[in-house]
């Protein structure tokens, strides 16, 4: 049956990833999703591809993101070596995908303004004398995304014990599993602690959904969603943006570099770093009305 020996093979796979290259959840399942939707592309055919099959396939991958086409090579490199490696197949034609540059992008910006008119949707849809459970949430959600800089699977699986009503800050679980302090502001506390009222004290999450807690897709698409409310484009939007613009407006409201590393949880300064690009006009704006020659008459000729 078409596309059958390609799930077979590509189960193989990510049982060998998991087992004993300990791959985490997030990357398997991005490996499944790249390899199955090459193996569509492909008819079903990915695991008899040759080089000039997968070099077509990466043609196809011309106008994705760089980001993108190399996630997507490295996966199929990957999988091919395994069934080079496991004797599936004589020969390794993975070579032949394409090896785009890694450049680093800039992030997307949100402006002030944008993010005004989020709060402003919430705050419209709170303003009645007894708001929905949904909008509680809601609110709760974007003020956490924008107001500590969460990342999206930090968000989601935050313990319902998570926010301290009297305490300024909370533990939270990033990459690698290293714990950070994150400062919450008041009217997050607030916001957190009124959805968390309709939260049953027996669930584990402060988001649940179903057994376990809400996903970061349905978390993508609550952020969409208020995102069109709000007369946004939503391309413009996604958890990850929210995050980007509180980092962008801590540090053009003259937050410290290495400060704004620890609240987001970055390992390498470096990273951290790429938020500066947005900042060139509040240099410019700096040495304009701050540096001491601004005190100094214009020359006259």
């Amino acid at each position: 049956m078409t596309g059958s020996r390609d799930h077979r093979l590509v189960a193989l796979f990510l049982e060998m990833l998991a087992a004993e290259a300990g791959a985490a959840t997030n990357t398997l399942s991005a490996y499944r999703s790249d390899l199955m939707l090459a193996s569509a592309t492909l008819g079903g055919r990915l695991t008899d591809a040759d080089s000039s099959t997968l070099a077509a396939l990466g043609e196809d991958w011309r106008a994705l993101a760089r980001s993108t086409v190399a996630r997507k090579s490295a996966a199929l490199r990957r999988f091919f070596a395994f069934l080079a490696d496991e004797g599936h197949r004589a020969d390794d034609p993975g070579a032949a995908l394409p090896r785009p540059g890694t450049a680093r992008a800039l992030p997307k910006v949100l402006g002030h303004a944008d993010v005004d008119r989020l709060f402003a949707t919430i705050e419209a849809r709170l303003a009645v004398a007894h708001p929905r459970p949904g909008d509680l949430r809601l609110s709760a959600l974007i003020e956490l995304l924008y107001g500590s800089g969460l990342r999206a699977t930090e968000l989601v699986s935050l313990p319902r014990s998570a926010v301290h009503p009297e305490q300024p800050y909370m533990i939270v679980k990033g990459k690698g599993e290293r714990e950070r302090l994150v400062p919450i502001s008041d009217r997050a506390r607030a916001a957190v602690i009124a959805w968390r009222g309709h939260v049953a004290t027996d669930r584990a999450w402060l988001f649940p959904s179903g057994k376990r807690h809400l996903s970061r897709i349905r978390l993508y698409q609550i952020v969409r969603a208020l995102a069109v409310e709000a007369g946004i484009p939503v391309d413009r939007v996604s958890p990850h943006v929210l995050r980007h613009a509180f980092a962008t407006h801590l540090l053009a409201g003259g937050a410290d570099l290495r400060a704004l590393q620890t609240m987001l949880g970055h390992a390498d300064i470096a990273t951290t770093e790429i938020y500066t690009h947005v900042d060139a006009s509040r240099l410019v704006e700096l040495v304009n009305t701050r540096h001491p020659l601004v005190e100094l008459a214009p020359r006259r000729g």
